[in-house]
């Protein structure tokens, strides 16, 4: 399988979860962070479209609660 297959197939798989289980944000933005996941697993050798996929969903997650957490201290401040 193409690495570009790779991409799309794992990116369709997360965004598809995301998107159905009414998590998914921004869509530049989500995009954005479960390519860079994707991209960046792919680098370090991983091949495989579902782990490559759930991974990009825990990136996804541990991004967006970072934003939460962020938000609130910056809400708590003004």
């Amino acid at each position: 399988m193409s690495v570009r297959c790779l991409v799309e197939d794992a990116f369709y798989i997360a965004w598809g979860f995301l998107e159905k289980s009414g998590e998914l944000g921004d869509p530049d933005a989500s995009a954005n962070i479960l390519l860079d996941s994707i991209q960046h697993q792919l680098r370090t050798g991983e091949r495989r479209t579902l782990l490559l996929a759930n991974r990009a969903i825990s990136a996804y997650r541990e991004q967006a609660a970072f934003a939460r957490v962020s938000s609130r201290k910056e809400t708590s401040r003004g």
